[in-house]
């Protein structure tokens, strides 16, 4: 195994990597920087998009461009004009709640959390976006919504409330898109207080970034921890694999200088994970 820094620009908060298979490319966010970036590995390039607000999450749509989770909802980005349109906005409106971490499920729903912006009361919740366009919330009650995603099956769906340190399970029915039994699944105390950005391999084996841990944990079905990697910076943020085997797992990680903090001189930068022995599973496009 072997973790390399990638010569990719420093993020304030990077987060939201997703693998098109199509493409051959990777696009992942800077949420503080209002970016939206594309990398393709095999030839270097590099392109990125600006985006009017703090963007939580982001998905590529089946019919070309993108969708943006933003502050007041979830906006179209047209990759050619570079423009930014409303698609589905949340009503009523919450100043105090923005739109967090998302995923596209394999019916083609785009799930999302939000969060409270001061973080300090349990205001988020688990929002869901289907091909239609229309909103439906999933759950309620969490402080700060991270790492959607699903078990090869489509039975369970996990999901992270990092400020109680926990990542949930929930039963999926991908016909309604609805969630149900939420119980948890793990504890991130014993490594770190934020569980981050999570993926989950073709084994059904979940994988996640410990933000201010410092580790990158792989875990079983029933929450046991099969693997601990030791990171370079202590804010690794999210993970995904990629390539063309969709067999290395890309890590972009936080400068804590927007905290007031100094910044380790890896914080902020993209990382890749090599030889970890396992393949991850294609990432679907929004169906709207």
């Amino acid at each position: 195994m072997e973790i390399t820094r990638l010569d990719l620009p420093r993020c304030q908060v990077g987060e939201g990597p997703v693998w098109d298979e199509a493409e051959q490319a990777l696009y992942y966010i800077d949420i503080l920087a209002r970016k939206v970036f594309r990398w393709h590995p095999e030839s270097g390039a590099l392109r990125s998009w600006d985006v009017p607000d703090i963007v939580g999450s982001m998905a590529l749509r089946e019919n070309g461009g993108a969708i943006v989770a933003l502050g007041s909802g979830i906006h179209a980005l047209d990759f050619e004009s570079g423009a930014v349109e409303p698609l589905a906005l949340l009503d009523p409106a919450d100043p105090e709640v923005q739109l967090a971490d998302g995923k596209v499920d394999r019916a083609g729903r785009f799930v999302f959390g939000t969060s409270h912006r001061a973080m300090k009361e349990p205001r988020g919740g688990l929002w869901s976006l289907g091909a239609d366009g229309k909103l439906a919330q999933i759950d309620g009650d969490v402080f700060l919504g991270n790492g959607p995603c699903w078990s090869p099956d489509d039975r369970t769906f996990y999901h992270a409330d990092s400020l109680r340190h926990t990542i949930y399970a929930y039963d999926y029915d991908i016909a309604t898109g609805a969630a149900s039994n939420r119980r948890a699944f793990f504890d991130s105390s014993s490594w770190g207080p934020i569980p981050d950005g999570a993926t989950v391999d073709a084994e059904g084996n979940l994988w996640t970034a410990i933000c201010e841990g410092g580790v990158v944990l792989c875990l079983s079905p029933r929450g046991e921890v099969l693997r601990e990697i030791a990171f370079p910076t202590r804010i690794p943020a999210s993970v995904m694999f990629f390539g063309a085997g969709l067999d290395r797992l890309f890590v972009p990680t936080i400068d804590p200088t927007f905290l007031g903090r100094e910044a380790a001189p890896d914080d902020g930068c993209c990382f890749v994970i090599d030889g970890l022995g396992v393949k991850g599973l294609p990432e679907p496009r929004y169906a709207g």
